[in-house]
């Protein structure tokens, strides 16, 4: 276990981070800050005008593959990652997710315009696309496309599948008392049901699951904001002051200097909008649409709503309730902030409701991925047998230990980043040229 965390430290080291994050703002400049210039047209695209893809190629909506990748993304990480974060890297550590965040719409919104545009049509006639498929088609590169899925797949059935049964059965168990064994089973059936109808069905159950969860979260959310305005104006002091200075210990934290601050701040930010590992536009390729272009504005909203949004949300309860100095940590923490903000036992029950739809969402729409990792390695043929297995899997991991997932699962992820980030630098200026000529064509989006 000491050599997985050492191999871990490595992985998620300062040179990825660097790399994540310099991906994004290289992106922004070579995009003339595209995702600040069409954030609210593109929330109104995504959310509100919400074309719905009519006889173009492809499989689901707009909306419908914008819920699948917010499916994946909004999970635990949500909760307990930002929590982490602050619990370590002080109040600052808001602020650099925050920056990751903004500058990661541009990367999401680069990988969804590759996704498109090299996607194929497989044997059973459905879309299949994502940095395999432009590593491969774009950067001619056939072995660096099937490292990443391999390591797309390995990292499916830890972040998409094990780590999210295991929390929602101690959610289940710790709120509700409900037996481990009897959650995996639910588990077991309500996911053989959905995935075993492929992108089309998931894509739906994330349509009816996504909205919901995230407004009953925000909802509680505002909750305690409205209650605890007064701390409003000092939780933003903490954030911007101490995302550059130090802070000093206080009452159960131990302190945290600025490097810490915006590592973790970093690092937890593009774990939980995964923008730059490659994921989400596996997603987007199965959108109806004919230009790249406009299934990428809506992708990138999902880092916004992900991060600027949901993450804030947290992280600002944590702060107004002064939970962050107790020394609690990971979803603990959370829980303990929302205890602190709402009466009774209220704030512990919408932390467990909200874990276990956001852990439960995130199952679904890394089943997908993981899919189409496997099909791109071994072919059509071995997707019923995955899928099998797959809940086979939910099931163990609703029942078992973590000790060990937890490492390898971040080394899966870390590693995924490394051809994906390649791919979206050597083909920047094709996103580039695919940008300009949209918008040579379209006023509007």
């Amino acid at each position: 276990m000491i050599f997985l965390n050492e191999i871990r430290a490595w992985v998620w080291g300062m040179p990825l981070i660097i790399l994540l994050l310099g991906t994004g703002i290289y992106l922004t400049i070579l995009l003339k800050g595209l995702q600040f210039r069409t954030l609210f047209p593109s929330l109104n695209l995504a959310l509100i005008k919400r074309k719905e893809g009519g006889a173009h190629p492809g499989d689901i909506s707009h909306f419908q593959a914008l819920m699948t990748a917010l499916s994946a993304t909004v999970g635990t990480g949500n909760i307990a990652g930002v929590a982490s974060a602050i619990a370590i890297g002080g109040p600052g550590a808001l602020f650099w997710m925050w920056l990751t965040g903004l500058f990661g719409m541009a990367t999401k919104y680069s990988e969804a315009v590759l996704a498109v545009k090299y996607r194929e049509v497989d044997a059973l006639g459905t879309m299949s696309g994502g940095p395999m498929y432009y590593i491969e088609k774009g950067l001619k590169s056939k072995w660096l496309a099937f490292i990443f899925a391999l390591f797309a797949a390995c990292a499916a059935f830890g972040t998409g599948n094990i780590i999210q049964s295991n929390s929602v059965a101690e959610a289940m168990h710790a709120t509700f008392n409900v037996p481990s064994w009897v959650t995996g089973i639910f588990l077991f059936i309500l996911t053989f049901l959905v995935i075993m109808g492929g992108i089309k069905t998931i894509a739906k159950a994330a349509s009816a699951i996504v909205p919901f969860m995230i407004l009953f979260y925000l909802i509680a959310g505002t909750v305690i904001l409205i209650l605890f305005y007064k701390n409003i104006p000092h939780a933003f002091t903490l954030i911007f002051v101490h995302a550059f200075t130090p802070v000093a210990a206080a009452g159960g934290f131990a302190g945290a200097g600025v490097q810490m601050a915006m590592q973790m701040g970093v690092s937890r930010g593009l774990l939980s909008n995964e923008s730059g590992l490659g994921s989400s536009p596996i997603a987007a390729a199965a959108a109806k649409t004919d230009e790249p272009v406009r299934q990428a504005l809506v992708s990138m909203t999902q880092t916004f709503i992900d991060t600027i949004v949901v993450c804030s949300f947290t992280g600002l309860v944590i702060l107004v309730t002064g939970a962050w100095e107790t020394g609690k940590t990971a979803a603990a923490l959370t829980e303990h902030a929302f205890s602190q903000g709402l009466p009774g036992t209220w704030g512990g029950i919408v932390v467990a409701i909200s874990l276990i739809f956001f852990a439960y969402s995130t199952i679904l729409g890394w089943a997908y991925y993981g899919e189409k990792a496997i099909e791109y390695i071994a072919g059509e043929r071995a997707i019923k047998p995955y899928r099998l297995l797959w809940v086979i899997i939910v099931f163990i991991g609703a029942v078992g230990r973590l000790d060990v997932v937890w490492a390898v699962t971040d080394i899966m992820n870390g590693l995924m980043a490394f051809p994906n980030l390649i791919a979206l630098l050597g083909l920047s200026f094709v996103i580039k040229n695919e940008t300009n000529h949209f918008f040579s064509k379209h006023t509007t989006i």
